[in-house]
């Protein structure tokens, strides 16, 4: 059975993504592609679309697990999956993945870097690719929070 890797980022909407965390994530769907691995995410634009190009390039094979309908899904998802779920369709993203792999990301990437780590699913965050991740790992995300 084939492995099922998710990759998890930013929507296509945040302006931070230029550069590195694009390119990044589409290595990372041509890396999961070479090694006969599913690329499972949430199907939109961004780091998204970047992972799953990569993935086709290599001829892999991409799910997307859609918030509301199919018509959200990126052109180079094999597999849309609509849920009507919004953001909760985070939890299937990963519940469904052997292994998460963040690259940048806002509230939604760090919502299923924590559903990764409730679930105990090997998780890799990408350094360098900005957002919540390069917040964790410089271990900044909750600066602004004041705690009482």
């Amino acid at each position: 059975m084939k492995k099922l890797i998710a990759v998890c980022g930013s929507d296509g909407d945040d302006v931070a993504l230029m550069g590195y965390a694009l390119k990044t994530a589409e290595k990372v769907g041509e890396l999961i592609a070479e090694r006969g691995a599913v690329l499972v995410c949430g199907g939109r634009g961004g780091i998204m679309e970047a992972a799953c190009r990569g993935a086709k390039r290599k001829n892999g094979i991409t799910v997307g697990i859609l918030p509301e309908s199919k018509n959200e899904a990126n052109v180079f998802v094999d597999i849309p999956i609509e849920t009507h779920l919004g953001n909760l369709r985070n939890y299937l993203v990963v519940r469904s993945a052997d292994a998460v792999i963040a690259i940048g990301g806002r509230w939604g990437t760090l919502n299923e870097i924590s559903f990764a780590m409730i679930l105990g699913k090997p998780l890799i965050l990408i350094k360098n690719t900005g957002g919540c991740v390069e917040n964790i790992i410089d271990n900044k995300i909750l600066q602004n929070v004041e705690s009482h």
